[in-house]
């Protein structure tokens, strides 16, 4: 699979190793920045991550912020893309099985690198149920 990546200063540390876990498993990983500590407005890193998403250039994103609110909250303003916060593992594939999401957001500010792994990893490995779940996603976009 193709993942983009970005985020924020506050995501910046979780960026490098979920980055290493992705190619390991074998994804092809895009990064859209940030690329330091230094404070950054995540939209500048969003927005271009959320429309290659969007033209289908990536299978998925991965948003990195303090709060994870930011970035999901930003990428949730481009029609195609359906960003889910999550902080749990359970959430994180829930997120795909019942919202066929195509983004997860990561607060690193309050899981820990383990844990965004492990969302990561299941948010990848997850399916979409479809079913009576298709009819509500399909209701999501308002254009």
């Amino acid at each position: 699979m193709k993942i983009a990546i970005g985020g924020d200063h506050a995501g910046f540390t979780y960026k490098a190793p979920l980055t290493k876990m992705l190619k390991k498993l074998g994804h092809e990983v895009i990064d859209f920045g940030t690329n330091s500590e230094a404070s950054v407005d995540y939209a500048d890193f969003i927005h271009p991550l959320s429309i290659f998403v969007e033209e289908g250039k990536a299978d998925y994103g991965i948003l990195i912020c303090g709060s994870g609110n930011g970035v999901a909250i930003t990428a949730n303003k481009h029609q195609k893309i359906r960003a889910a916060l999550c902080w749990k593992v359970e959430l994180a594939a829930l997120a795909r099985q019942h919202n066929n999401a195509n983004a997860i957001a990561i607060p690193a500010r309050f899981v820990s690198l383990n844990m965004a792994k492990k969302m990561v990893k299941t948010f990848l490995e997850t399916n979409f149920e479809g079913g009576r779940h298709e009819r509500r996603v399909n209701k999501i976009p308002i254009c």
